[in-house]
């Protein structure tokens, strides 16, 4: 079982890793969509008790929100 945690962990680890490299050549609005939009799918999975609908519909939601932030 010890291997199978230490194989996960390395796995997040360099999915953290190759995702922080991907946000280098974002605009602001680029970013503050993905940024809402993580959080949006994050938190509609928390109030939906992790249902695929409610983790979605946050991400849109999030994503839109984020996408608006700032716009002048």
């Amino acid at each position: 079982m010890k291997t199978m945690q230490r194989f996960t962990l390395s796995g997040v680890t360099l999915a953290l890793l190759l995702s922080l490299g991907a946000c280098s050549g974002m605009s602001t609005r680029d970013r503050n969509t993905a940024i809402g939009a993580g959080v949006g799918a994050v938190g509609g999975a928390i109030l939906t008790g992790g249902s695929t609908a409610g983790t979605v519909g946050g991400a849109v939601v999030g994503g839109v929100i984020g996408h608006e932030v700032n716009k002048k």
